[in-house]
């Protein structure tokens, strides 16, 4: 059996930015260890495998070590690559089906939107040798299961992070998203994210933790439109819509090459 696979740029319209994701295109469901294998093989911090599945597709998201529940940078990559490589009507929403529910994904101004859940966040305790384990001063830390969102006094102090990913991986958290106001007018805010315990010491530009940083600075800024840049080597652009419960999430794709699995 032969199976397509595509390696797509994500949030960002140029080649080479953004955050890669590769994208399997299954005639069924197949072998979980086959998948991990793959995200393994692909060593990207996230591979997406699609199939058919009622009025939609069912999508399955893994890192190179283990499936994890929602993903932006790949459900968005997913999507293009069903409307750009795979002949899907553009002017028709994709429908996906996922461990956090049923996902719609469309196309808004040449730009691909997805509706995801916004994750709740709560004030929480500093914890033991967060500051250490960055090397700078928190204002502040919310709980955004399974994530930590820390706040930071400027831009600068996001871009220049040098984190100690040893103490970091000591710390009870999946991931780490650090964010502050932007210096520039384009952006409401900038952020990065790190999760080493998981195997990705830093991820270019992650949609799920604009499903916390959305209700955040919304809150923050007292506004439901927000532009935000994560600011990584690679760096990505989205746009945001915090309604309720909701996160509509906002960015573009190209594809970067397309191959052939053999099985």
């Amino acid at each position: 059996m032969t199976i397509p696979i595509y390696q797509v740029d994500a949030f960002t319209a140029q080649r080479f930015a953004g955050n890669p994701a590769a994208v399997c295109i299954l005639p069924g469901a197949t072998d979980t260890h086959w998948q991990q294998a793959i995200a393994a093989e692909m060593n990207l911090s996230e591979t997406a495998f699609i199939h058919p599945h009622a009025d939609g597709f069912q999508l399955r998201w893994f890192t190179p070590q283990l499936e994890v529940d929602l993903c932006g940078h790949a459900t968005l990559a997913a999507a293009h690559v069903l409307w750009q490589e795979q002949g899907y009507a553009l002017d028709q929403a994709i429908c996906f089906y996922t461990r956090s529910g049923l996902l719609s994904v469309r196309r808004v101004d040449g730009e691909i939107e997805m509706d995801f859940p916004a994750t709740p966040i709560a004030s929480m305790t500093l914890p033991t040798d967060l500051e250490a384990a960055l090397g700078c001063e928190v204002l502040e830390v919310m709980q955004a299961k399974p994530d930590c969102l820390i706040r930071l006094a400027s831009e600068d102090d996001v871009r220049h992070l040098k984190p100690d990913f040893a103490k970091l991986r000591n710390i009870m958290a999946r991931g780490f998203i650090v964010t502050a106001p932007s210096d520039d007018a384009q952006y409401d805010f900038v952020s990065r994210f790190f999760a080493p315990s998981v195997g990705i010491d830093e991820d270019p530009v992650t949609g799920s933790t604009h499903c916390a940083l959305g209700p955040y600075w919304s809150a923050l800024l007292n506004k439901t439109e927000l532009s935000a840049r994560q600011v990584s080597a690679r760096g990505g652009t989205l746009k945001l819509t915090h309604n309720r419960d909701r996160i509509l999430l906002r960015g573009q794709a190209i594809t970067i090459f397309k191959g052939t699995l053999y099985d």
